[in-house]
């Protein structure tokens, strides 16, 4: 259990530095991947962080980077599911295929997550040590809350939604 905290852990961590870059990409908005970030995240986290123009810019430059860096690991990414999709829908189901295909994604999931780190670490390097402790603390708070939600899956309770 600790490895799916973690790698969620890592997740919403990644979550919260991208969230806080895409406002760096004005209308450009987040990467696509992305996508169902709203504005109002990003508006707070930037307001929240303070970036200046300049952090702005070089936060820009290097998610332009990541980008370019990503796009052929996102397309084998989404072929991968394709071919899963495709293997569980054809009514002959394979389980060597399946592993081979798994394999394959988890490989080009741990290279995303790679990628994603070494620009969150650029990122957090172009921080002031005042901003670095607010993300930190708003990490640690979305971590905590987490945890929680984790806490109260594993003893038998409902997830808690807006209309309970």
């Amino acid at each position: 259990m600790r490895t799916i905290k973690t790698k969620y852990f890592g997740r919403i961590s990644a979550a919260v530095l991208l969230l806080a870059s895409s406002f760096a990409l004005g209308q450009d908005g987040p990467p696509p991947m992305h996508a169902g970030m709203g504005d109002h995240d990003l508006h707070f986290l930037s307001r929240y962080l303070d970036l200046s123009d300049a952090q702005k810019t070089q936060i820009k430059q290097l998610r332009i980077s990541e980008r370019s860096a990503t796009e052929p690991l996102m397309q084998q990414a989404h072929e991968g599911h394709v071919q899963m999709t495709e293997l569980v829908q054809s009514g002959n189901f394979d389980e060597t295929k399946a592993q081979t295909i798994a394999a394959s994604l988890s490989q080009t999931d741990t290279q995303l997550m790679v990628q994603h780190a070494k620009v969150e670490a650029a990122i957090f390097q172009l921080l002031t040590p005042d901003q670095k402790a607010k993300l930190t603390q708003l990490t640690s708070q979305r971590k905590q809350r987490f945890d929680q939600h984790m806490q109260r899956l594993q003893q038998g309770d409902q997830p808690q939604t807006p209309n309970n």
